[in-house]
């Protein structure tokens, strides 16, 4: 089993003192050589400022997201669950996770990441600034890491269930035989809508929901069973997807 989450724009700092990256220490080491073309890309745009402000989206008050491209390989280290902020981490709070639950996140959480492909959850990473649609010098980020991710998915077996975007989808599609989770909500007359501000909070609660249970889920049956048993309303959707229904 292995639920698919976007990463965020906005990273922690700080990080474990004297660490650096370090790419074999990274899971899902057949994506190095895309890892180190990405870093390449990366790196030759943030040497200039400019440049970088232009292909990286920043504005005017992120200057600070280019210095941290600059030192990537020296800055110290977070787990990626850690590094990642906002309102879906924010949901899953990995601050409060058991070391038994932090295990079973690491072989079951895939997160992805525009610079390093797919992380396991507790992969040691440090904090940058690259986005599914940066677009870094004679480097296309889809046709970097679309075969890549879609191979490995491909290979990985049992039960995947996607939380990503759709943007990062696109930069790795999974499987026909993966779950695409779609939260939603039913308005007045009973007609189920899509959420958007709440979207990401619900997908870390369902994340930090998983985790907590700790069950290795085999199939869609197996994961609506649980669902109904713990309280979390999960109903089919669309072909190859799963609603998610809050509210």
């Amino acid at each position: 089993m292995l639920l698919l989450l976007p990463p965020s724009e906005t990273k922690r700092d700080g990080g474990a003192d004297g660490t650096s990256l370090d790419l074999t220490a990274l899971s899902f080491g057949q994506l190095a050589p895309q890892r180190r073309s990405a870093l390449a890309g990366l790196r030759k745009v943030s040497r200039n400022a400019s440049l970088a402000t232009g292909a990286l989206g920043l504005g005017p008050k992120q200057a600070f997201e280019i210095a941290r491209n600059r030192s990537i390989g020296s800055s110290p280290l977070l787990p990626a669950i850690e590094r990642y902020t906002g309102v879906l981490y924010d949901g899953l709070d990995a601050s409060g996770l058991t070391p038994e639950q932090r295990a079973f996140a690491q072989d079951h959480i895939a997160i992805h990441s525009a610079l390093f492909g797919l992380l396991a959850a507790d992969d040691p990473i440090p904090a940058y600034r690259l986005s599914h649609d940066s677009r870094l010098p004679e480097l296309s980020l889809r046709t970097l890491w679309r075969p890549a991710i879609s191979s490995l998915l491909e290979s990985r077996g049992g039960l995947i269930l996607d939380l990503r975007s759709e943007a990062y989808a696109a930069l790795g599609p999974a499987p026909s035989g993966a779950r695409y989770l779609r939260v939603v909500t039913e308005n007045a007359t009973g007609r189920r809508v899509a959420l958007s501000h709440f979207n990401k909070k619900a997908k870390g609660e369902f994340t930090r929901a998983v985790i907590e249970a700790g069950i290795v889920h085999p199939d869609e049956a197996s994961l609506f069973a649980w669902a109904e048993r713990s309280g979390q309303r999960l109903e089919p959707g669309a072909p190859g997807e799963i609603d998610l229904v809050v509210g």
